[in-house]
C-alpha cells in the first residue's frame, strides 16, 4: 500500500463513504510522501498520512505551544494524559512545537480500517480541540 493507492481509493468514496465522510487526497512530494487528507468540512483540521515498510501512520495537527495558556501548561498535559487511553484509536505527541493526535495501522490494513482510522482520528481532533480549549489562548 502507497500513498497514492489509499488517495485513488478515497477520492473514489464520494458520499458512499461507510463513514459518512467525504475526503479530499492531495499527494505532497518530499523526502518522505505524505499524503493531506482534508474532511469535507473540516478544512482546518488536515490529517496527513505517511506510509513505511511497517505502518501507515495518520497525523493531525492541533495547536501551537505559543496557543497554550502557559500557566495552565503542566494541567494541560496531565489532562492529555488522562485522555489517551480511552481516546479511540488515537495517541497525543508533540511535533516540534505542535501538539498532535496521531494513529497508526498496519500496512497490511485494508481501506476500510484505513477510512474508519481516518474519521476516527478526525471525529477525535474535534472533540480535543474543544476539551482543551481552556488551556489555550
Amino acid at each position: 500500500m502507497n500513498i497514492h493507492k489509499i488517495a485513488n481509493h478515497l477520492n473514489a468514496l464520494a458520499d458512499d463513504s461507510e463513514t459518512g465522510m467525504v475526503f479530499d487526497c492531495q499527494p505532497i512530494s518530499g523526502e518522505v510522501d505524505v499524503l493531506q487528507i482534508t474532511v469535507i468540512g473540516r478544512e482546518e483540521l488536515p490529517i496527513f498520512v505517511s506510509v513505511t515498510d511497517d505502518q501507515i501512520l495518520c497525523i493531525t495537527y492541533l495547536w501551537g505551544e505559543d496557543e497554550v495558556k502557559q500557566d495552565t501548561r503542566a494541567d494541560m498535559h496531565e489532562a492529555m494524559l488522562d485522555m489517551n487511553i480511552p481516546m479511540p484509536l488515537s495517541s497525543f505527541s508533540k511535533v516540534g512545537d505542535k501538539y498532535v493526535i496521531f494513529g497508526a495501522l498496519s500496512i497490511n490494513s485494508p481501506y476500510s480500517d484505513v477510512e474508519h482510522e481516518l474519521a476516527v482520528l478526525s471525529n477525535n481532533a474535534v472533540e480535543v480541540i474543544d476539551d482543551m480549549s481552556d488551556f489555550l489562548l
